[in-house]
């Protein structure tokens, strides 16, 4: 589909102040508000050590972000330098990154350059995502013992007023969220009438986002694990700040009672490697390790997070489900791709799954290395980069743009049994219905002790369905008729069996951040009588 119909199908899901706020967003330009910031308040409870990204800055003036090396000799916003890079420079996490107190004076230098080289409302920095997290990282820096200069000061409330000015309703989701933090931050951070407006603008939005963008399972309602993590940062961190400033009790509360959700959530949807499935938007090195947010939860007063352990995890809100044994970890996705009206993080990836076994990740979906509206990002979101079937050489989803989406899947016909150490995981989904034929992916997930099997059928008249199974790089795969091993560092670890359906093994590539591109390969299974059914079972140890 194409010209008006996606469109159509894009727009019409669309809050009305979405609509409305772009057009506001785009024809309203404020003036900067220079007026002399307001007094420091003097915070009553310590401000916990938050927790750590991996450095980015290298030297005075060279950074990288993005896996993507780059300086500051090109400015602060220089065009040869790809728009999320230049985001990143404008964010400042590293001031509060792994061994930053050995980079104080850089970081000292670089707020004092920043002030110099971006005068308000002027360029990439003064975009309200980046004012956002600027401003927290500016004074989670101060409050780690560090001195903001007058000028520095004077800066931090100019940013905040024209943060007021921009909040970005036109968008919502994520972006709100850091716009209301944000406002807490220098509401709490500053005293008087000004800030405790900021602060109070801050509180309600959060009041009234919580419900929708904290599940009750704890997931984040856009449905990216890489997302998830950073709403559980957001989360920590202002009730970190809250509590410091004693300021917005309600809220803080609240936000105290989703924090054990939101680690049991994000303990499940990782593997056992200790890090983050990927489904939907999500890479390694954007938010902070797993481990790094237990740790900050725990300094926090949250104790340990539990492991989710043996059996299965439901997680029946967001719609992931996790089976595991003593060898082998499936984590399934039986999700929608996200709000309707919020799908800019999406993947068409609907009943995907990542498989771990023996601690080491196998089975995988291809992850993401970029953003932008290029062919490259089209493909990492498109249904061939997961481990799921496509109908015609169609998505199931329809992706376009960067962060669009026209028509959608929906899972339906879920069905979860657990029966001792196996499980039943039967789900359909709609996406291909908009196809010729009106075909149904029906998909039926058996596990057990080290073994996964995967039916797949399609209702419906098709040409040609596909399911692929993308094995992580350093995978040696060596088919044998109906089948096959895969091999890593030389020792057998897993079979395969297709008990029915055309196997055979394609070059792809695996991008576990931003930036990186590792070459892979992938089973692609071609249905037969709309059928494919595979088995993977782990080699016995002791026989490897």
């Amino acid at each position: 589909m194409g010209g008006i119909g996606r469109y159509f199908h894009t727009l019409k899901h669309l809050r009305l102040i979405q609509i409305y706020g772009r057009v506001l967003f785009r024809m309203h330009h404020p003036k900067p508000d220079l007026a002399r910031a307001p007094q420091l308040r003097a915070h009553e409870g310590s401000f916990a050590e938050p927790a750590h990204r991996r450095p980015s800055m290298t030297a005075p003036n060279e950074f990288i972000f993005l896996n993507r090396p780059g300086s500051l000799a090109f400015g602060w916003d220089a065009p040869c330098l790809a728009k999320l890079w230049r985001y990143n420079l404008h964010y400042f996490d590293d001031l509060s990154a792994v061994a930053s107190g050995e980079r104080k004076e850089w970081h000292k230098a670089l707020i004092e350059r920043w002030i110099a080289g971006n005068p308000p409302s002027a360029g990439s920095g003064w975009e309200p995502y980046p004012v956002s997290l600027r401003i927290v990282n500016w004074i989670k820096w101060a409050l780690a013992g560090n001195d903001l200069s007058p000028a520095a000061i004077h800066s931090l409330a100019v940013q905040v007023r024209w943060l007021t000015k921009r909040l970005e309703y036109h968008l919502l989701g994520n972006h709100l969220f850091a716009n209301a933090k944000a406002l807490v931050f220098a509401g709490a951070f500053f005293e008087g009438a000004e800030a405790n407006a900021w602060l109070e603008r801050g509180l309600s939005i959060l009041e009234r986002v919580i419900d929708e963008q904290i599940l009750s399972d704890g997931g984040h309602f856009e449905l990216s694990t890489m997302y998830h993590a950073l709403a559980l940062e957001d989360v920590l961190d202002l009730v970190n700040i809250t509590r410091a400033f004693n300021v917005g009790d309600d809220v803080s509360k609240e936000l105290v009672l989703r924090v054990p959700a939101m680690r049991r959530w994000l303990a499940a949807m990782c593997h056992p490697d200790g890090d983050i499935a990927f489904f939907n938007d999500a890479a390694k090195g954007i938010a902070p390790l797993p481990a790094e947010l237990n740790a900050y939860a725990e300094r926090l007063g949250f104790g340990a997070v539990q492991d989710p352990g043996r059996g299965l995890v439901r997680l029946d809100r967001s719609g992931y489900a996790r089976f595991a044994d003593d060898r082998m970890t499936t984590i399934i996705d039986v999700a929608r791709i996200g709000p309707d009206y919020l799908p800019g993080h999406a993947h068409a990836d609907t009943l995907s799954f990542e498989m771990s076994l023996d601690g080491h990740r196998i089975l995988v979906n291809s992850g993401t290395s970029e953003y932008g509206a290029g062919p490259e990002r089209l493909r990492q979101r498109g249904t061939p980069a997961h481990n799921t079937v496509t109908v015609d050489n169609a998505d199931s989803s329809e992706v376009w743009g960067g962060f669009r989406v026209a028509q959608r899947a929906r899972p339906i016909a879920i069905d979860i049994v657990e029966a001792g150490a196996s499980v039943s995981i039967r789900a359909s989904h709609d996406g291909y219905r908009r196809l010729a034929g009106r075909p149904v992916h029906v998909r039926h997930f058996e596990a057990g002790t080290a073994h996964l099997r995967i039916n797949d059928k399609i209702t419906g008249p098709v040409r040609e369905a596909q399911a692929r199974y993308h094995f992580v790089p350093g995978v040696e795969l060596r088919p044998n008729g109906v089948g096959g091993q895969a091999i890593v560092k030389g020792r057998s670890v897993l079979n395969w069996v297709l008990e029915k359906g055309e196997g055979d093994i394609v070059s792809a590539t695996y991008h576990p951040e931003f930036g990186i591109s590792q070459p892979s390969f992938c089973l692609v299974v071609k249905a037969v009588e709309n059928c494919a059914i595979i088995r993977f079972e782990g080699i016995p140890l002791s026989t490897s």
